[in-house]
């Protein structure tokens, strides 16, 4: 990243902010498995914790019982991921305040995929931006919208993305997470395409720590997203060795992170996959401490 864009800084001369997705669990087990992994974060006092949605809104109710567990039951500040595709007006509004009078007041707006199983549903939204203009009419909610350094699928240029997150920025979003990458000359593009464009809230990457190699590209190709040869080369072999997939994962992560924090990048959003001792090991190494410590 260029100097007269972003001032580079020693690593560590900063504090390190740091949030957490999660996602539903589908039963007792998992449920059971995913508060250890919460209580495992929390000492990190990260800035938020999100819970994502299934595809089409699938997994709504528990997502929404899980945000509300979590406010209640940590002092963890949680963040309601919510989906419009095939959701009415009406719905998204009474979904709108019923965090609102929970006391749940974080949003992470997005459009959503189609669900998969047919027929699907028709709905009255389109775009995030939609499900934006209609939440902050509702309530003064805090928007954090996404972002993709690499480009949307459906996207028709970069400019088009710049545009969109423009959009969503005048409707009321204060910040953005981007679209996992590996590569991060993308992501530093990415921000200095933005700041170009007068585009000034905080863009935290998303990083996704690896351990299934084979999975991660097939949802890679997805999303638009590139995948390095070097990358791919380091888990040859290793289908069976699954703590060795972490250690090379931790590895990755950890220089990943170096190099955006020695370009000024201060906040890190981790897709945890439900698993926490991996987020936690890099939060370590990249000098992240508990309350505790």
């Amino acid at each position: 990243m260029k100097e007269n864009i972003v001032k580079k800084m020693p690593e560590y001369s900063r504090k390190i902010g740091v949030s957490f997705e999660f996602f539903p669990p589908k039963n007792p087990d998992a449920i059971r498995s995913l508060w250890l992994n919460i209580k495992r974060l929390e000492p990190l006092d990260p800035k938020f914790i999100s819970v994502t949605y299934g595809a089409g809104g699938s997994t709504r109710e528990n997502t929404h019982n899980l945000v509300k567990e979590i406010q209640i039951k940590t002092k963890l500040n949680p963040a309601a991921h919510l989906t419009c595709i095939g959701s009415s007006r009406v719905e998204i509004e009474k979904i709108a305040d019923d965090y609102w009078n929970t006391g749940i007041k974080h949003i992470v707006a997005l459009r959503g995929d189609e669900p998969k199983i047919l027929p699907k549903i028709k709905g009255d939204f389109q775009y995030a931006t939609e499900l934006i203009e209609v939440l902050k009419k509702r309530h003064d909610f805090e928007i954090t919208v996404s972002a993709y350094p690499e480009m949307h699928p459906d996207s028709s240029s970069m400019e088009n993305e710049y545009d969109v997150l423009k959009k969503k920025i005048d409707l009321g979003a204060t910040k953005a997470i981007t679209q996992f990458f590996f590569d991060s000359r993308y992501y530093i593009e990415f921000i200095e395409g933005a700041i170009k464009r007068g585009i000034k809230i905080p863009i935290v990457p998303g990083i996704l720590p690896v351990t299934n190699c084979q999975k991660t590209i097939e949802f890679a190709k997805k999303m638009n997203c590139k995948m390095p040869k070097w990358l791919v080369k380091m888990f040859e072999g290793l289908d069976s060795e699954p703590e060795t997939r972490k250690l090379v994962a931790a590895t990755i992560v950890y220089d990943q992170c170096r190099e955006l924090i020695s370009n000024g990048i201060e906040d890190f959003h981790f897709y945890t996959l439900n698993r926490a001792d991996l987020s936690f090991a890099i939060c370590h190494i990249l000098g992240i401490r508990t309350l505790k410590d």
